[in-house]
């Protein structure tokens, strides 16, 4: 997964500094075979150069040289911007430690600034971009969900939040494809009751994503093998209610009423009370 919003930092700032940079160009700053140090140079113009590193398919490179701006010209407002560029410098290079590094730095020096958005954006990015394979540690999701909801809540309306949405669905829904792909494990190995608490962690605490009904359909499985039949008719009956034109609602039909089973809440369980809230409409 990857993704930012543009490829370029969006800012009041942008048509100066492209400005900026068809000047330093006509003057032979970076054309030329020797190149001034950077202790030479202006702040404006260094942050020009970087730009310019960037459009040369060079992020690493413009990392540092907007690393120098704040070294070289510390209370400068070209340092302010040419740390927010530096985070997005080194994202852009996959370097998601570092970009994490500037962008929390941005967060702390500049907190009330436009751009302490998009160092939200990019500081979850760094952790989002890193989600990939269901079977990783799930450390990274845990954190790229806590620092979208940052962005969310603290931003609303915003271009991030909007980027930031969506992002955040699918690491939520990643979190329970790891509970699925646990719960599948237990079941298949007949450790049913293992397997149930795997399943109901999903019904429970992930119910608006699209793993629900496959759970669903396997709580029916593992409790109709543990001979808990109420269990697997209250599972059945919120398969009916709510999902009943997917494959899970049909397997789970014919598991039921081939033993004789009806789909429908029987006893007083946690699936009872969820049964309830359906019905109430007060779950999904």
């Amino acid at each position: 997964m990857s993704g930012t919003i543009k490829q370029k930092r969006p800012g009041a700032f942008a048509l100066s500094a492209v400005l900026a940079l068809g000047l330093l160009s006509g003057c032979g700053f970076f054309n030329s075979d020797n190149e001034p140090a950077l202790e030479d140079l202006s702040a404006q113009q260094i942050f020009s150069k970087g730009e310019l590193e960037l459009e040369r398919g060079q992020p690493d490179e413009a990392a540092v040289i907007f690393g120098e701006i704040e070294r070289l010209y510390p209370y400068s407002g070209f340092a302010q911007r040419a740390l927010i560029m530096q985070a997005f410098s080194f994202h852009k290079d996959e370097d998601y430690p570092n970009s994490r590094a500037a962008a929390q730095r941005y967060i702390d020096f500049y907190p009330v600034e436009e751009d302490a958005a998009y160092a939200h954006y990019l500081l979850a990015l760094s952790y989002y971009d890193q989600i990939d394979e269901i079977g990783r540690d799930q450390g990274l999701t845990f954190q790229a969900l806590q620092a979208l909801r940052v962005v969310i809540e603290q931003y609303p309306g915003t271009e991030y939040a909007t980027a930031a949405i969506p992002k955040f669905d699918l690491a939520f829904s990643h979190l329970a494809a790891k509970e699925m792909e646990i719960g599948r494990y237990y079941l298949k190995r007949a450790f049913y009751a293992a397997a149930v608490n795997r399943f109901r962690i999903v019904v429970e605490d992930f119910q608006t994503t699209t793993h629900t009904p496959e759970a669903l359909h396997r709580l029916v499985e593992a409790y109709l093998s543990l001979g808990l039949t109420a269990e697997a008719q209250t599972a059945g009956a919120i398969l009916g209610h709510n999902y009943q034109g997917t494959e899970w609602y049909q397997e789970s039909f014919a598991l039921l009423t081939g033993q004789g089973l009806e789909l429908r809440p029987v006893g007083d369980n946690w699936l009872s009370s969820i049964y309830r809230q359906v019905l109430l409409g007060e779950w999904l």
